[in-house]
């Protein structure tokens, strides 16, 4: 899909900038796991570049708190041991959008399209550990992660358009929950499973302004 349309020839673009308020949650070794479940406030701030009325890049900065207490678990094992966690995410976020149908930003009739996202991001967190059953921080510290974003939009007015997305991000760590640190001298202190890295979720709606030239989704002037 992106060597497909990195041939696509555009002579105009239009631009959106705009913001995301919702929830998050966090899926690994200590609490639930359900996978699209917010209990804590998320927000932040997104740029589109529209290049056809099909596919846009997007830059986007999101922010929030994650959390996750054994004691709301289904698992009896998670249950009895009784572990909680904060930790604290700063990504930013660079892919490709792509629209089911085609999302016209000149033609000002009311319009209405499924969405999928993805690309690369990179998040700040807290390396974690416990001792006696308390969080400890060890270091700050920053990592990869992959989003697969899926969504739906529409244009309210003639400059604004809402979404509503769910947002899974794929880490390439295991220890957003303190349950595998990476501090050597602190290995007797991993649990859990050590094999399978964390995910955390971004659920809610964004809202951005349209501006820029009218664009011309054209092959030929």
């Amino acid at each position: 899909m992106f060597l497909l349309i990195g041939f696509t020839n555009v002579n105009a673009q239009i631009h959106e900038i705009g913001l995301f308020l919702g929830g998050s949650n966090y899926i690994g070794d200590v609490g639930p796991t359900t996978y699209i479940n917010p209990n804590e406030f998320a927000f932040g701030l997104l740029y589109k570049w529209n290049k056809s009325p099909r596919h846009s890049w997007r830059l986007s900065y999101n922010q929030s708190r994650i959390s996750a207490s054994d004691f709301k678990s289904n698992s009896p094992g998670r249950t009895a041991r009784g572990l909680y966690f904060e930790n604290n995410i700063k990504e930013l976020s660079l892919g490709l959008e792509f629209n089911f149908f085609d999302f016209n930003l000149h033609d000002f009739m009311p319009k209405i399209t499924p969405y999928v996202y993805s690309g690369i991001s990179y998040f700040g967190y807290d390396e974690l550990f416990y001792i006696a059953g308390e969080q400890r921080t060890d270091y700050k510290h920053g990592e990869l992660a992959i989003p697969m974003v899926l969504g739906v939009k529409t244009n309210v007015f003639e400059s604004f358009i809402v979404g509503l997305e769910v947002g899974a991000r794929y880490t390439m760590t295991d220890n957003l929950d303190g349950s595998n640190p990476k501090n050597k001298i602190l290995a007797p202190l991993k649990f859990a499973d050590l094999n399978s890295n964390d995910w955390y979720v971004f659920s809610g709606i964004t809202l951005t302004y349209t501006f820029g030239n009218k664009p011309c989704y054209c092959i030929y002037k």
